[in-house]
C-alpha cells in the first residue's frame, strides 16, 4: 500500500434522518440480521476501532458474537487513557488482544495502570491521539484492513483527514430528531468537494432495512 496505512472501512447504521444515536443514552438501531451482518464483517477485519466515548456509553464486547470467526485486534483512542478497569474492553483484555492509544496527556498514574494490564499501549500525539501516526504504527504492527465503529466526533476525525477508504452504512426505519442526537458525522463540513470522490458500489435491502457501501 504505498501510504503504508491500514483500509479503514467506516460501519454505522443510522436512522432515516442520519442520526447514530443520542447523547447519553444507548439507541439500539440494528436488527438481529443486521447485527449477524456487522459480525460477519468484523470477524473479516484485522481490527475493530473505536473511542474512549463509545465505551463509557456503551460498554461494548467488541467482539464476535452473532456469526463464526476470530475476533479482531480492538482499539481503543483514549488521549487521557481513563478506561475503566471495570469496563467489559479491560476485563476480557487477557483473552482478546486490545490496543490503547492515547496522547502525551496520560498521567503517570493511569499509563502506570494500563502498563500493567495485558493490553499494548500506544503513545502518539500531544494533546490528542495522532491518528494519522497511529495508523502507520498499526500498519507496521500488520493490520491491514480496521473497521471504524465510532460515534460522530470520530468519525468526522478520519473523514476529514481523508483516512476512510470505505463506507458500510445500514439506513434503519427510525426517526431519532434533533435533540440530543448524534449525527453520524459530527463536524462542520465546508463543502462536497472534499468527498466527492466516494463512489456508491452496492445497495442491499433486507427486510426493513437498506446497506449502502461507497467506496473510494
Amino acid at each position: 500500500m504505498a501510504n503504508c496505512k491500514p483500509i479503514v472501512v467506516l460501519s454505522a447504521a443510522m436512522s432515516i434522518d442520519g442520526k447514530i444515536g443520542h447523547r447519553n443514552k444507548k439507541t439500539i438501531l440494528s436488527s438481529k440480521s443486521d447485527k449477524i451482518r456487522v459480525h460477519k464483517l468484523r470477524s473479516k477485519s484485522d481490527a475493530i476501532l473505536v473511542g474512549k466515548n463509545t465505551i463509557e456509553e456503551d460498554d461494548p464486547l467488541l467482539t464476535v458474537r452473532y456469526a463464526k470467526g476470530k475476533n479482531p485486534i480492538r482499539i481503543i483512542l483514549d488521549s487521557r487513557g481513563t478506561i475503566k478497569n471495570t469496563s467489559q474492553i479491560i476485563k476480557t483484555s487477557k483473552n482478546i488482544p486490545t490496543i490503547i492509544a492515547t496522547s502525551d496527556l496520560i498521567s503517570k498514574r493511569n499509563l502506570y495502570r494500563l502498563n500493567n494490564l495485558p493490553l499494548d499501549v500506544i503513545i502518539c500525539g500531544k494533546k490528542q491521539v495522532d491518528i494519522k501516526k497511529l495508523l502507520s504504527i498499526l500498519f507496521k504492527k500488520g493490520i491491514k484492513k480496521i473497521l471504524l465503529e465510532g460515534g460522530g466526533t470520530l468519525n468526522y476525525s478520519f473523514l476529514k483527514n481523508n483516512l476512510i477508504d470505505e463506507v458500510i452504512v445500514t439506513i434503519t426505519p427510525f426517526v431519532l430528531g434533533s435533540e440530543n442526537s448524534i449525527n453520524l458525522f459530527e463536524g462542520i463540513v465546508k463543502g462536497t468537494k472534499q468527498f466527492s470522490s466516494f463512489k456508491l458500489k452496492k445497495v442491499q435491502k433486507i427486510k426493513n432495512e437498506i446497506i449502502l457501501n461507497y467506496k473510494i
